[in-house]
């Protein structure tokens, strides 16, 4: 036995000097052209190369036919490769960007969803907010109901991060906006949501897959990641017997403005490079669980639930 145990735990060393190898090769490997945004929200219209948000092989399938769907932050990124199956999946859609800063965006998404949007789907519409505010997300959600009467399906993607190298460096004002960013706009769009949704609606949050490795450098942003993941399993609870949905989806490393607008050039360059499949994903590639998600007739028994696409790692959630 005594030597049967030194075997093991020479193995387990050996498994894991073999793995810190693989991650480190892989950590050298450029995805991307160096490239970095200077502000946040970042621009989509300016990455190297565009962000692929829709596959050109996708099949739709009517999942979402007569839905009135509301995304916020739908104008880039997995926000914007949302919209698009939505819409091709028969959804009526409208999403939220940032005023000042994401026009040429929020422009060319609004544009894209015309064009993809099936006949008997109304047309697209886009509102321009801050929902870290309360009264910005109740004016959102009325903006909504008043074009379309209702709203079935509720995602709530709206995200900031910022790299810090100790917690020190996060002053209140920083954690403050992190938290208004990406789950209070939860909390306020959610409420007021609720009042023109009925027994069949469903609700998505985009939390990360650092809420469950957690990342030094993004210490604030995985405590909002984690607070996303415990406010989807609650509310879902809470929900059940109104026959309303509560789920959430944690992708790993994605090719998004977020990335550029948040980490150095290099950084940036070899986003992903550290998953099992050495990769980050394309928008394209995590948007299929939200329709998953939001179509009742595929994941109906699914509620308090997260998915993982992360490019194969490994959370145990």
């Amino acid at each position: 036995m005594y030597t049967y145990c030194i075997a093991l735990s020479l193995y387990c060393e050996i498994q894991e000097i073999y793995y810190t190898t693989e991650v480190i090769m892989a950590a050298a490997e450029q995805q991307f052209p160096p490239q970095k945004q200077e502000e946040q929200p970042g621009k989509q219209h300016l990455m190297d190369p565009i962000p692929q948000a829709l596959h050109p092989d996708y099949r739709q399938a009517n999942k979402l036919r007569g839905k009135v769907c509301l995304v916020i932050g739908g104008d880039t990124g997995i926000g914007r490769a949302v919209c698009y199956h939505f819409a091709l999946e028969g959804a009526t859609v409208a999403f939220t960007y940032v005023q000042g800063q994401e026009e040429k965006d929020a422009e060319d998404t609004l544009k894209k969803i015309q064009e993809l949007k099936t006949p008997d789907a109304k047309d697209p519409i886009a509102l321009a907010a801050d929902v870290g505010f309360d009264e910005n997300c109740k004016m959102v959600v009325d903006g909504v109901v008043n074009k379309f009467g209702r709203i079935d399906i509720l995602v709530n993607n709206a995200a900031e991060q910022h790299m810090t190298h100790t917690v020190e460096e996060i002053d209140e004002n920083r954690l403050e906006r992190t938290f208004r960013t990406n789950i209070f706009s939860h909390f306020f769009m959610t409420r007021h949501a609720l009042k023109h949704m009925k027994e069949g609606s469903t609700i998505i949050n985009s939390t990360s897959v650092a809420a469950y490795c957690g990342s030094p450098m993004l210490l604030d942003y995985c405590a909002t990641k984690g607070a996303i993941v415990s406010f989807t399993r609650a509310l879902a609870l809470q929900l059940v017997e109104k026959g309303i949905r509560v789920n959430a989806v944690a992708p790993g490393p994605v090719w998004t403005p977020l990335q550029v607008a948040t980490m150095p050039e290099e950084a940036a360059a070899k986003v992903g490079a550290e998953t099992p499949m050495g990769r980050a994903a394309q928008p394209h590639e995590i948007a299929p669980s939200y329709v998953f998600l939001a179509s009742d007739e595929s994941s109906s028994y699914f509620t308090g639930q997260v998915l993982h696409p992360n490019g194969g790692m490994i959370v145990n959630a």
